[in-house]
């Protein structure tokens, strides 16, 4: 089986650089045009998927060669870009930047060659003329696999600036796709190392992305673009499916509940405002009522589409709420996925929301299967910068002014609700807080880091940690949670 998809890869030499603007302008501006738009990103990137998605209308996809393998880089590409038109894909770091002493693995051209995809680079020209061509000359032979179809210039500054780079890169032969002037009104704020996320800017998030359709389409030849899309390699073999993937992937033994220990009270606190424009909560669907509840809304905006997918087609009834305003999980509530996102920014309004923590610890408490990772370490935890949180967790959370970001190789030190002892996973650390302790007496995993150390929290049905997991890479995951959502 094959598919041709016509497809671009958004590249540039270096952060910084101008990707996601070009990307997600590309993404808004073929969608404006009438096209089926299949928006992904490289990496473990939740963010800008989330402006993808504004883009196009359709759900943002990762594409991390380092988290799934090389193998299922295609197969989940083709998955995303069913009954699509044209799929964009926005790479990460500069186009040759993989994960840290593995080469080329999980870089923006690694994933480019995985999907026979001409590459557009993407060149801040800000601060040069002539010394574009050896920067793009550079770029095109260093890889002869990697097929570097055209140059979108960023940054121009005026008319004489762009015929001076025009004239430079005749002589490499590749072909100016677009020349972008300065534009402040795409920018968007940035946390960390990443822009601030969709849900909790929506409005402007919406203005930013027309800015980037506009700017896109008044600079870039996009039938040029559309016709280096269309000249992509087809792809062989089938896509990506998440019933099939969990029905391939018996779960192990599940284990037995511990009995060990006891969720701590907790501390007493108000609740936050109802926002009135909220939809319904939708009601349990599955026969037999088994409710999976995840955290979303400002406060966890981090999650790979892929988890809920799979969580279904487990046999779960995946329903969704926000800790920061609603004061019960939802209805029938049998498992709880809290996933990642920037609760030290909502702390105080997740604090206030007491009815909900009760109900967190709770359900922790009966010893309901419970997956945290990242933001969802923290919302368990005691407290987080001195205010109260759902007191599952015997630990304290604070912001630090250390950057913790990478790839990790990890094993299940003991069996959890999500892998029995000794399941190898690789996973992804991205935060600025700490929890003392770091490691529960059951930690989560073990790294394989310079320092070699445990980290994270299992406990009775509770599993806490600072990874991000993708669990395509190991869909027993999705489905030994569920069972044990069945049999706790």
């Amino acid at each position: 089986m094959s598919s041709s998809v016509p497809r671009l890869v958004v590249a540039a030499p270096s952060s910084g650089s101008g990707k996601t603007t070009v990307a997600t302008g590309l993404m808004a501006a073929f969608a404006a045009r009438g096209l089926a738009v299949s928006p992904h990103k490289v990496g473990p990137d939740y963010i800008d998927p989330g402006y993808h998605a504004l883009a196009t209308g359709r759900v943002g996809r990762n594409l991390d060669a380092f988290l799934c393998g090389p193998e299922l880089v295609g197969p989940l590409f083709l998955h995303g870009a069913r009954g699509c038109d044209i799929a964009v894909v926005e790479g990460v770091m500069g186009l040759y930047d993989g994960a840290a002493g593995e080469g080329e693995l999980a870089s923006t051209a690694h994933v480019a060659k995985l999907l026979r995809a001409p590459v557009v680079l993407v060149v801040d020209a800000s601060s040069q003329s002539r010394s574009v061509a050896a920067l793009v000359h550079g770029f095109v032979s260093w890889d002869p696999e990697v097929r570097v179809g055209g140059v979108i210039l960023n940054k121009v500054a005026s008319d004489r600036h762009e015929v001076m780079l025009r004239e430079a890169l005749e002589q490499t032969g590749v072909p100016v796709l677009g020349v972008l002037r300065r534009a402040p009104q795409v920018d968007t704020p940035s946390r960390h190392l990443g822009l601030v996320p969709v849900a909790e800017r929506r409005a402007e998030a919406v203005e930013a992305v027309a800015a980037m359709a506009a700017q896109v389409s008044d600079g870039c030849d996009l039938d040029a673009l559309v016709g280096l899309a269309r000249s992509a390699g087809a792809l062989s073999g089938a896509a990506w499916d998440a019933a099939e993937a969990v029905a391939s992937s018996p779960p192990p033994p599940l284990p037995v509940p511990s009995s060990r220990g006891s969720a701590p009270s907790t501390p007493p606190g108000g609740s936050a405002p109802w926002t009135p424009d909220r939809p319904e909560r939708p009601r349990p669907q599955t026969p037999d009522g088994l409710v999976v509840a995840v955290a979303g809304g400002e406060a966890f905006t981090f999650s790979y589409a892929e988890h809920t997918e799979l969580l279904t087609a487990a046999g779960a009834d995946v329903v969704p709420f926000d800790p920061l305003r609603d004061e019960e999980l939802p209805e029938g509530t049998r498992g709880l996925v809290i996933g990642g996102g920037f609760p030290e920014v909502y702390a105080a309004e997740l604090s206030a929301n007491e009815p909900l923590r009760k109900a967190v610890a709770d359900l922790a408490q009966s010893g309901a299967p419970v997956a945290a990772e990242c933001a969802g370490l923290l919302y368990l935890c005691r407290e987080l910068d001195g205010l109260p949180m759902c007191g599952v967790l015997d630990a304290g959370a604070r912001m630090t002014e250390r950057l913790t970001l990478g790839y990790r190789d990890a094993v299940a030190v003991g069996d959890s609700v999500l892998a029995a002892a000794g399941t190898r996973m690789r996973g992804h650390e991205f935060h600025r807080t700490a929890v003392e302790p770091g490691a529960g007496a059951e930690p989560a995993w073990g790294l394989r880091t310079p320092q070699r150390r445990v980290e994270g929290f299992v406990r009775r049905g509770v599993h806490a940690s600072y990874l991000h997991t993708h669990w395509a890479a190991e869909p027993g995951v999705a489905r030994r949670f569920v069972e044990r959502c069945r049999t706790s």
